[in-house]
């Protein structure tokens, strides 16, 4: 099944059950917060929503709220129900879309984690993952995929790992000394890896389920919170809200 189907028929299943989808004041409104609101001032300076090449949304659904990286922000209120009418064709869609999943599915106990660390967090977050890695894998062969600064400087000094990003300025280019490789390299590293470690926010760019049920496969961050209890996808991030 879709992966993006599947989510719909469990928020349907959700949103009925509580008889919501037609109440007007239950909107589901979305926004773009700026570098400061969504990570706060992290020691490392080089993450993409700090350079300006990814932002945070936020879906607030009652009081209860959902975050999601995007390339393609926007503003978006409307009924449940017309969130689920999104038809998902692009980035500004899909992001509306999931950000607004990860607050409802968080409102009914559903979701946990959906708000994104803050200051020292994310790099409290990119410290404890070689333990996790080891504790759960071994000493694989990482395939990452996206760009996660804090992440890749800790798990380069442990693994061998080779770094996917879309972002031609970080392609061709050494990052704490580990080559970031185009998205042409795709295949010859998911075939080369053991396991694969990938920013959630291939939920909201359609190809998160290019990596499910190739290898072993880990999604890091607050986007694919909702995704990743729909679909029982393994989710890294221990630091969230």
């Amino acid at each position: 099944m879709d992966f993006y189907q599947h989510s719909k028929i469990f928020l349907r299943e959700l949103v009925n059950q509580h008889q919501i989808i037609d109440e007007s004041v239950k909107v589901i409104s979305t926004r773009t917060l700026t570098p400061e609101e969504a990570i706060g001032n992290p020691e490392c300076r080089d993450f993409p929503l700090l350079k300006g090449k990814e932002v945070m949304v936020e879906a607030v659904f009652r009081q209860s709220k959902g975050q999601a990286y995007t390339d393609m922000p926007g503003e978006f209120s409307g009924s449940v129900r017309e969130l689920l009418s999104l038809p998902l064709e692009n980035n500004f869609q899909r992001a509306m879309y999931v950000a607004g999943l990860n607050a409802v599915m968080r409102h009914y106990g559903q979701a946990s984690g959906t708000i994104h660390c803050r200051d020292q967090e994310p790099g409290i977050c990119a410290s404890q993952l070689p333990g996790y890695i080891k504790q759960h894998y071994g000493k694989p062969k990482i395939a990452f995929i996206g760009f996660q600064p804090a992440m890749i400087k800790e798990l380069r000094h442990s693994f061998e790992l080779r770094v996917i990003d879309l972002d031609e300025d970080n392609v061709g280019r050494e990052k704490f000394g580990q080559a970031i490789e185009g998205a042409d390299k795709t295949a010859e590293v998911l075939s080369w890896g053991d396991i694969i470690l990938a920013t959630g926010s291939t939920s909201v760019n359609a190809t998160a389920d290019r990596f499910i049920d190739q290898k072993p496969v880990v999604f890091y961050g607050v986007t694919i919170a909702g995704m990743a209890g729909i679909n029982r996808l393994q989710r890294y991030c221990p630091c969230s809200h």
